[in-house]
């Protein structure tokens, strides 16, 4: 059965049985603001019909979770190839389940996109029309340790990806480029104001530099080359199957398992929280609908210190393990702030809600829990992900401060 927009609202259009049963609740909310992938909209002259789908990055939070959507939600039917380095971050058994239900048209491979022959190669190979480019390096504290990673995956892979791309769609028309940022590129605000697709760039870590340099890059070959791409910037996600290293995985597992909750500085820092279910149907609307050569900020609208998220976690584990709130709360651990912090990001998106018709689906406390319950009903999959060399970064960051 499919709802007016097109997108399948029975049992496979809901993920169903696939996932943990948690997480239907939310799912069942999102359905209403998707668009399908026969949705062909003229942008700037050009009628978008995406027949098959390079997805890069896709073995990691963001990315999993956009090809678990496309599968599920919208019922792409075209073929997806994912390409995944896989790095500590990227983990296939995200997508085990879409391999064994949709093994005709999924298809992994694992590669650089700093690999310019072997891009080509799969380019040609799958007949790829449109590429989403999620891979990137993307925690600040890694790139804090170690800038050089993010440089070459994040500036020289993307330019890599580019001429692969230039090289194999040449002059073609029926094309897009959607490449995926975040709203680290614009820097920091003070206690009021927001970041719109004209703020001026001014990032502050070694991670958004490169992330301002790969959107300035892609931006330059649409108006060098005329490649038909699009660009989004996001707020922070949260959602199942994220990395835990980020603030809300890292809060729940050490909440669960007793240890200090590490809170940077005083915790004020203030972040605007988006669901990755709300993200991936902003993402699809922008490849269908999105004007070429345009940028399109994707807010949550959900503006929370960072101190009020570790509360508000410890309320939420409370009542959902019957344990007091208090052995929770004495769990938090204020350490040294990191260098560079930004104060306060948040995201203004009335271009995609007025020019795209795009809304939000995921209500902040539903989402919240959600993530809660997914990662605790979830041991196999976490425990897989924390090796010894999460245990070791986790030492190396939080340890000494």
């Amino acid at each position: 059965m499919k709802n007016p927009q097109g997108v399948d609202t029975g049992r496979r259009g809901l993920i169903g049985a696939m996932i943990p049963a948690e997480r239907k609740s939310v799912v069942k909310t999102i359905a209403r603001v998707h668009v399908t992938y026969h949705q062909a909209a003229c942008t700037g002259g050009v009628m978008r019909t995406l027949k098959n789908i390079l997805v890069t990055g896709g073995a990691g939070f963001i990315g999993s979770n956009f090809i678990r959507y496309l599968f599920e939600r919208v019922g792409f039917p075209g073929a997806i190839v994912n390409v995944d380095k896989l790095t500590y971050a990227g983990n296939p058994e995200s997508l085990d389940d879409i391999r064994q239900s949709y093994g005709g048209q999924y298809h992994f491979e694992h590669a650089d996109i700093g690999d310019f022959e072997r891009m080509r190669d799969i380019l040609a190979r799958y007949d790829i029309d449109t590429v989403v480019n999620f891979a990137a390096e993307s925690h600040v504290d890694r790139s804090i340790f170690g800038p050089k990673d993010f440089v070459q995956s994040n500036i020289v892979g993307t330019f890599t990806l580019l001429e692969a791309v230039r090289a194999h769609w040449g002059k073609r028309r029926d094309t897009l480029f959607h490449h995926v940022s975040t709203d680290e590129v614009y820097g920091s605000l003070g206690e009021t104001g927001a970041f719109y697709e004209t703020t001026p760039y001014d990032p502050r870590s070694p991670y958004s530099a490169s992330k301002a340099a790969s959107d300035h890059l892609v931006m330059a070959y649409h108006h060098t080359y005329e490649l038909a791409v699009t660009i989004s910037n996001c707020s922070n996600n949260y959602g199942p199957y994220q990395f835990p290293e980020k603030l809300i995985p890292l809060m729940i597992m050490n909440l669960r398992e007793g240890k200090p909750l590490p809170v940077y500085g005083d915790g004020r820092q203030v972040r605007d929280w988006l669901h990755v279910d709300d993200h991936n149907s902003a993402v699809w609307l922008i490849m269908n609908r999105g004007a070429n050569g345009e940028t399109y900020n994707i807010g949550g609208e959900n503006e929370r210190e960072n101190i009020w998220i570790v509360h508000t976690l410890c309320e939420a584990m409370a009542r959902i393990t019957g344990n007091s709130v208090d052995s929770y709360k004495r769990l938090i651990t204020h350490v040294a702030d990191r260098p560079g912090h930004d104060r306060r990001y948040a995201i203004n998106c009335d271009k995609i809600k007025g020019a795209l018709g795009w809304t939000r689906a995921v209500a902040f406390d539903a989402g919240l829990e959600s993530t809660i319950r997914w990662y605790l009903a979830n041991d196999a999959w976490v425990n897989r992900v924390r090796s010894g060399e999460y245990r070791n970064w986790i030492e190396r960051n939080y340890g000494k401060r």
